[in-house]
């Protein structure tokens, strides 16, 4: 009954975002033979750090495997996830209270238990979008004469899955601060967006940087899966989630 009432609350954004995520895949795919038309033109001289970031990331264009990381897990299917991360996040127990919805806290389990299975149900349907358009990459390469390996996209699912899931853990503690669905996502994206420009400044030289770790930059080149990085995020996840339960428990419904 409990899964089946979340899963009653979340569907339709999981659904829009499964169709979204793996419509962003496909057409990365699709896009590469037109991307290696336009390779030629982009500028190869110029001084200065515009000139060396545009020359890294045509040089990243040059291999399949470097186009699809370029595009999938370190910009579009990356943000697109992360910005799921949040909505699928937003909600929960006290936006039902203040809407005056108080059937689920009447029921017979205690308010972790309601917590717990929210938050798990969140977190199962981010695997299946992290994993499911990954795995479009391996199936729909060969139509463009490419190929890409399944442990690759596994591996990248994997990272994002556990590296972005602090997203959702975040939005699921502003969930039981604010009644509201729309400050929670909005503090959770900007705090994505600060994140994003901050390391982008960084050049990804923190290796536990959030979206060094969750677009498998290391792994990416050849320097292994960042295991630190991944502990680091599931132990952030795990705080904010009991942050999220010392809160409701301490509401007054």
């Amino acid at each position: 009954m409990l899964w089946y009432k979340a899963w009653l609350e979340t569907r339709w954004r999981f659904l829009i975002g499964l169709v979204l995520l793996m419509c962003s895949a496909a057409i990365v795919v699709f896009a590469y033979s037109q991307v290696l038309s336009l390779l030629p033109l982009v500028p190869v001289t110029g001084g200065g750090e515009v000139g060396f970031q545009i020359r890294e990331k045509a040089a990243l264009l040059t291999t399949y495997r470097g186009y699809v990381w370029s595009q999938c897990f370190a910009q579009n299917l990356a943000g697109l996830w992360t910005l799921f991360a949040v909505v699928i996040g937003t909600g929960g127990l006290l936006n039902q209270a203040s809407r005056g919805a108080l059937y689920t806290l009447s029921m017979p389990v205690s308010r972790t238990q309601l917590l717990g299975v929210r938050a798990s149900l969140g977190l199962a349907e981010l695997f299946v979008l992290a994993v499911l358009p990954s795995l479009m990459l391996p199936a729909l390469s060969p139509l463009v004469g490419q190929r890409y390996g399944i442990g690759d996209a596994l591996v990248h699912a994997t990272c994002l899955f556990v590296g972005g899931s602090v997203f959702f853990s975040l939005t699921f503690l502003l969930s039981t601060v604010f009644g509201d669905i729309w400050r929670p996502a909005l503090i959770a994206v900007g705090v994505a967006l600060g994140f994003g420009l901050f390391e982008q400044t960084l050049h990804g030289t923190l290796p536990s940087s959030l979206f060094y770790v969750s677009s498998a930059e290391s792994y990416f080149r050849g320097t292994g899966i960042p295991w630190i990085g991944l502990g680091i995020r599931v132990a952030l996840s795990g705080a904010l989630f009991y942050g999220a339960v010392v809160n409701i428990a301490r509401q007054d419904f």
